[in-house]
């Protein structure tokens, strides 16, 4: 389905970043991932998705330091001549109740997920509209449409890639360049595994369908978008949430 295309993936080490990475690239897609660090668990997903076939490399940036991302977004155009898909999925919670917040969790949350979505379109947009396509998949939340007690520095950073969506859709569709957001649920990932098992039941009650997602079910989303089958959809935000917001 993706044969021939290269995807960046922010984030694409672990949980639902990795999961998208090994759906893309069971899809012949190229990949280049950027993650914080080289990790033995980083280093250990690229030695496993180059088995699946695809040419994978490993580039190392902070999304929120603007210059790192302009120095990777170039090497990785150098290396790899074009970039079809662009999927920013690095994110961070940094939970607390308002007035407990303190500015750095504020700050944090917002660089990494928000500021750092918007840093590394805006490396790559060029690229895109050089070739006149490209397909971008922002990683939002439920959260960021219904918002959370707890998370009102998560749910504004996520809230904000959405409109962030939205307009570079409007910017750049006469270019065929599609940006689209995934809104995922709770899925069953690090985050979710630090849930007592009281907490996760009480979530579950919550959800239509009586349970967490799997990080594939959003993997599979992203490929969709990623693919031409997509090819006329775009400033959409998807949910994958088992009905979590109806």
């Amino acid at each position: 389905m993706l044969k021939g295309k290269t995807a960046v993936i922010t984030g694409g080490t672990r949980g639902i970043g990795k999961a998208i990475a090994y759906k893309l690239a069971e899809n012949g897609a190229n990949m280049a991932i950027i993650a914080t660090t080289a990790s033995q668990k980083a280093i250990l997903t690229i030695e496993e998705l180059e088995k699946l076939g695809s040419r994978v490399r490993l580039y190392i940036c902070d999304v929120k330091n603007a210059d790192q991302v302009v120095s990777v977004s170039e090497e990785i155009i150098a290396d790899f001549g074009k970039i079809d898909i662009l999927v920013n999925n690095a994110g961070i919670t940094r939970d607390n109740i308002l007035p407990s917040l303190s500015a750095m969790e504020i700050d944090d949350v917002i660089d990494v997920n928000l500021k750092g979505t918007i840093f590394v379109t805006k490396s790559f947009i060029r690229q895109f509209v050089r070739q006149r396509s490209g397909s971008i998949i922002n990683i939002s939340s439920v959260v960021g449409l219904m918002g959370n007690k707890g998370q009102t520095n998560y749910a504004a950073s996520k809230a904000g890639i959405i409109g962030f969506t939205k307009a570079v859709a409007r910017e750049y569709g006469k270019k065929n360049i599609r940006c689209n957001a995934v809104a995922p649920g709770f899925i069953s990932t690090d985050m979710t595994d630090k849930l007592s098992d009281e907490q996760a039941d009480e979530i579950k009650k919550q959800i239509p369908m009586g349970t967490l997602g799997r990080p594939q079910d959003v993997a599979e989303l992203v490929l969709f978008l990623a693919s031409d089958c997509a090819s006329y959809i775009t400033g959409e935000v998807i949910k994958v949430d088992g009905g979590l917001y109806v």
